[in-house]
């Protein structure tokens, strides 16, 4: 397969500040959305329906011939609501978020060393075949999830609130940038390393946002921010669908 055909394949955006902008606020999305869908319908039909969401998500985007911003990014969302609840769930059954953390981290792991023995690269622009789009999405399914527990362990089980939580890990966040542009790290590393920190931040700002202040939050409502980050995010992936600034094949023609 020559390089044209392969880069028309690529089904991921390009690496963007828009990239890192939605990506944070579809984590703050999906732990309100959680949330708010588990105290409204009850926890067994919310997981029920965010999962058949989700299927019916990745079957667009498998079934896209091309990266397409609505797509792509309903997919992340549908990930970011169902990852949530399959890290809470999990705890509310009795296990620590210690224990979750360490299980969600080993099973990324375990999820990396797979796809980089099968494929030889983890790289995101490498995204041009369906098995490694199935690794890609089984990646960012795990790295939800064990965000999700990383940032319930440091604001609940470490004491550290929501909002302290959310500077740790914008502190947190810079550490690949700085590695990456100051220290030429590995871009592949710098990359999932931050990709999976976005998914903590993210969410220990919505939570800090939405939860009673007895707990720490604002008290503004799990809905109302799960309502007004879905608003900017609708109004982010549409500029990209029209302007195509993070899209591949734009970045190819130059």
């Amino acid at each position: 397969m020559n390089n044209s055909v392969k880069k028309s394949l690529i089904k991921v955006p390009e690496i963007t500040a828009f990239f890192w902008i939605i990506k944070i606020l579809t984590t703050g999305m999906g732990e309100a959305t959680s949330d708010a869908l588990v105290n409204k319908i009850g926890p067994a039909i919310a997981v029920a329906l965010a999962l058949i969401v989700l299927g019916i998500a990745l079957k667009l985007q498998f079934s896209a011939k091309k990266y397409t911003p609505n797509i792509y990014w309903f997919a992340v969302a549908m990930v970011a609501v169902f990852g949530t609840m399959a890290a809470d769930g999990i705890h509310l059954i009795g296990i620590p978020y210690t224990v979750t953390s360490t299980m969600y981290a080993i099973i990324l792991l375990a999820i990396f060393y797979a796809w980089y023995k099968k494929e030889g690269t983890l790289s995101i622009h490498s995204i041009n075949t369906k098995r490694r789009e199935r690794f890609y999405w089984l990646t960012v399914l795990a790295t939800f999830a064990l965000g999700t527990a990383l940032g319930d362990l440091t604001a609940t089980t470490f004491k550290l609130g929501f909002f302290t939580s959310g500077l740790m890990f914008i502190g947190i966040f810079f550490i690949p940038v700085v590695l990456h542009y100051v220290f030429k790290v590995n871009e592949i590393f710098t990359f999932w390393f931050a990709y999976i920190i976005t998914r903590p931040l993210g969410a220990s700002f919505a939570d800090w946002f939405g939860k009673p202040k007895n707990i720490g939050g604002l008290n503004i409502g799990d809905t109302t921010v799960s309502l007004v980050a879905i608003a900017i995010i609708v109004i982010l992936v549409g500029y990209l669908t029209v302007t195509h600034k993070d899209s591949n094949e734009l970045a190819d023609s130059k």
